[in-house]
């Protein structure tokens, strides 16, 4: 008789917004978050590097079907480009791989920044997650091979130059859409001022529709784990956690009552009625009792579930 599994963890669900600190990876955060919430599943909605810090938005067990919404949407970046020294991977990590001694001033800033404003073309740092070939440019790069990557087009919505504190250096702000790499834009911004240039700080403060008001240092969640009684300790991690639903805030959202969430949990459409209720739209979501139930699309007065919740 083959003995009873034991449960993997706990069934929560929910977001926790982190603030990730300097020197720690993003897989290395999603792990020790789901540790400390005895979690069934997690995961995150885009990779921080190492040396940045900032928002990190973890979802946990049913919230990880939202990533994706998360995902697509907006960030804001506050980053400081060091000029004179262009590195293999863009930041204070790599090589020096080219270095001048000229230094731009801050009206040569000011002048360059219009023409990366918009739907620019970009081409992604030699280490990136990029796929070549099936396989990851930084595992390439890593072996010493220089490939081709080619250039995709990104969108830039905001680019503002803090500060310059010294001649050696200058803080930027950018929104951007996904799929933007900050050490392209110091990389370019470098090679087009004539003088070169790598990232030598970066911290996200946003990642739509999370504000940054709600991130959670770790410190403070590993400063918990001083808490003896188990239950009383998850209990004071789950109030950080952020509803499920709020990572589908940009869609339309219907309230439905407890027939209709028991119907959309058997994959059965529901009817869609009022004055008004949405005619047709690809992707809404459906909650009952403040609980994300459904993800699915309205037509035809219906509302049919594509992704359901537990």
């Amino acid at each position: 008789m083959s003995k009873p599994r034991k449960p993997k963890g706990r069934p929560i669900s929910g977001w926790l917004i982190l603030d990730k600190p300097v020197d720690f990876g993003s897989t290395e955060a999603v792990s020790k978050i789901k540790w400390l919430y005895k979690a069934e599943k997690a995961g995150h909605a885009g990779t921080l590097d190492p040396l940045a810090s900032g928002m990190l938005p973890i979802a946990l067990g049913d919230a990880t079907k939202t990533v994706p919404y998360v995902m697509d949407g907006r960030k804001i970046y506050e980053f400081t480009v060091s000029w004179g020294e262009e590195r293999a991977t863009d930041d204070l990590e790599g090589e020096v791989t080219k270095s001048s001694d000229k230094r731009p001033s801050e009206q040569q800033i000011r002048d360059i920044l219009p023409g990366y404003i918009g739907t620019i073309s970009q081409v992604p740092p030699q280490f990136s997650a990029i796929k070549i070939s099936g396989e990851r440019a930084y595992d390439l790069a890593r072996e010493g091979e220089t490939v081709e990557i080619p250039s995709r087009e990104v969108d830039i919505f905001r680019l503002t130059l803090l500060a310059c504190p010294d001649a050696d250096s200058a803080h930027f702000e950018v929104e951007c859409g996904k799929g933007t790499y900050v050490r392209a834009l110091a990389r370019d911004f470098g090679r087009e001022l004539g003088c070169y240039g790598h990232v030598s700080g970066l911290r996200r403060t946003f990642v739509a529709p999370f504000a940054e008001e709600a991130m959670v240092p770790l410190a403070d969640l590993v400063a918990l784990e001083a808490i003896e009684d188990m239950d009383e300790r998850l209990a004071a991690l789950d109030a950080l956690l952020i509803n499920t639903c709020e990572a589908l805030s940009s869609l339309p959202h219907l309230v439905i009552n407890d027939d209709q969430a028991h119907r959309l949990k058997m994959g059965n459409p529901i009817l869609v009625r009022g004055r008004d209720a949405p005619v047709a739209e690809s992707e809404a979501y459906a909650t009952a009792r403040g609980k994300l139930i459904a993800i699915g699309e309205i037509g035809q007065g219906e509302f049919r579930p594509k992704r359901v919740f537990a």
